[in-house]
């Protein structure tokens, strides 16, 4: 028998049409995903005077989806792992999207947040998994690099929706933008057909004729024989995956990991929430939407380029620099009054911000072993959650209290800079490739050994 390692074969391939389908899909998916980060926020001032609630209960409306999101890739990230990624994206944008484009039926807040949490597991879900496919993909020295260029579909449902928001409220109400959400449902049958299944996922359920076919497509020289069997380069950790986040020295970097994508999404979720109503404090004289807009529109930039900088300089380095860039430029938007500086500071809030989260997936995703690699995003962004729902809450809170104008961005601030703390504590030398590196060398030298001994 003669073994194919297929994690070589991938990571060894060039960059071809197949590696494209995988990112189109996923980075389409994402689209949706951010495009429903931005819908609420945009949709906020109209719900507002529809419903006549108060702002704190807005923010706790929108925290119910958050949670949703929450325990969505707490359960559907550690699933995946057993069941298989396309099963889970496929059951996860069924839900999100019917969901989302059903709130065209809704008239009351509760019912809102009922069909907001649901679509919530969904989303929830589809994000650890896209990840971790498109990292299981993606050749060696492209992973951050796709990673990124897919999440930034993110960013780009970011614009999305801040763009529809200014377009299709006015003539057709709130609820357009939400039913807007539900067109991916109409995809599933494209998806289904041109979608990918993880192939550790195939190798472990002996699925060899799928097998063939996406080596063939990675490698097109790659001849198949009867004698061949399929292999990963690593050797599988035993036990439940999310015990498994905390063996072998990982413990004290996963902590650390929940913490940073804590603050990060507190950040995210309360600015795309409440940035239009925060710039109003202000005085200026120009819709809060337009913020959302260049908010969005940096966080693009800041995907893209941060994968390249990750892949070229090391994504510790990277995501170091961007949370303190983050920090600074929220404290400094508080205290400026120039227009156009302004634009500037929000365009790189979001760039560090949104970006940061992006490239943050992407680090996360090889830190970890690839058998445990969707419970490891899952978990990180599940608790991460956690930020996401106190951060529009936080910024309801704001608005109720009617702090200063620099203080409402401080408050921003302060969870960059504790995530640039916390990244730096990262412990490199305990993950995957680090460990698998070392083992390479531990073999290199017992084979140098024996050598010189005969």
């Amino acid at each position: 028998m003669t073994p194919i390692n297929v994690v070589e074969k991938i990571n060894n391939s060039r960059c071809n049409s197949f590696h494209g389908m995988i990112v189109f899909w996923c980075s389409f998916i994402i689209v949706f995903d951010g495009y429903d980060l931005v819908i609420y926020g945009s949709a906020l001032s109209s719900i507002l005077a529809d419903w006549g609630i108060t702002p704190k209960e807005a923010g706790s409306l929108q925290s119910l989806a958050l949670f949703g999101m929450m325990l969505g890739a707490l359960i559907f990230g550690p699933l995946a792992d057993k069941i298989g990624r396309k099963k889970v994206i496929l059951i996860c944008v069924a839900m999100f999207s019917l969901f989302t484009a059903g709130i065209i039926f809704v008239n009351d807040p509760t019912t809102f947040g009922i069909f907001r949490f649901i679509a919530g597991l969904g989303l929830g879900g589809v994000m650890p998994n896209t990840v971790a496919l498109t990292t299981e993909y993606a050749p060696g020295k492209l992973k951050s690099t796709l990673v990124s260029i897919m999440f930034s579909g993110y960013s780009i449902g970011g614009v999305l929706a801040a763009g529809l928001a200014i377009i299709l409220i006015q003539p057709f109400g709130w609820k357009s933008l939400f039913l807007v959400g539900g067109l991916p449902l109409l995809t599933l049958p494209f998806m289904y057909k041109q979608l990918q299944e993880s192939p550790r996922f195939l190798i472990n359920h002996n699925k060899t004729a799928e097998l063939v076919k996406i080596i063939k497509k990675v490698d097109p020289s790659y001849k198949y024989h009867e004698s061949h069997t399929f292999v990963m380069d690593f050797k599988e950790e035993k036990g439940v995956p999310i015990i498994n986040l905390f063996r072998n020295n990982r413990a004290f970097s996963t902590v650390i990991f929940w913490i940073a994508f804590f603050m990060c999404l507190l950040m995210i979720y309360g600015l795309n929430t409440w940035l239009p109503q925060l710039m109003q404090g202000a005085g200026l004289q120009v819709s809060g939407l337009t913020f959302l807009l260049v908010l969005n529109f940096g966080a693009i930039f800041g995907a893209i380029f941060g994968g390249q900088l990750a892949d070229r300089f090391g994504s510790k380095l990277i995501l170091s620099i961007f949370f303190l860039a983050a920090a600074l430029s929220l404290t400094l938007l508080g205290l400026i009054d120039n227009l156009l500086v302004m634009y500037i500071l929000v365009a790189i809030a979001g760039a560090t911000t949104i970006g940061t989260q992006i490239v943050m997936n992407a680090y996360i995703s090889q830190y970890y072993p690839v058998e445990m690699r969707s419970s490891g995003l899952g978990w990180a962004l599940g608790v991460g959650r956690l930020g996401a729902i106190t951060g529009p809450m936080i910024g309801g809170l704001l608005m109720t209290i009617s702090l200063p104008f620099y203080q409402n961005f401080l408050v921003f601030a302060i969870p960059g800079a504790i995530a640039f703390v916390m990244i730096i504590l990262v412990l490199e030398k305990y993950s995957a490739p680090s460990q698998q590196k070392a083992l390479i060398n531990t073999d290199l030298a017992i084979e140098e050994g024996i050598r010189v001994k005969n």
